[in-house]
């Protein structure tokens, strides 16, 4: 799990918000999330940025073929 968490750190330290969600599978039906970063103290947009996201996509209702 070495380096997991390489692509969010740097969020976290500056103190923005951020939200992950499904966008889809990679070749091996794995899952793949997209990120979503916001400014500091605007969380409000971001969560309607993703909702928007996920009302306009198929993504988050998906399974992956195994």
């Amino acid at each position: 799990m070495y380096l997991a968490d390489i692509c969010t750190v740097s969020v976290n330290i500056a103190g923005l918000p951020g939200i992950s969600i499904p966008c889809g599978f990679d070749s091996k039906s794995l899952p793949i999330g997209l990120q979503f970063i916001g400014k500091a103290f605007d969380e409000s947009t971001l969560l309607k940025a993703a909702y928007a996201y996920e009302q306009n996509t198929e993504h988050h209702t998906k399974r992956p073929n195994i």
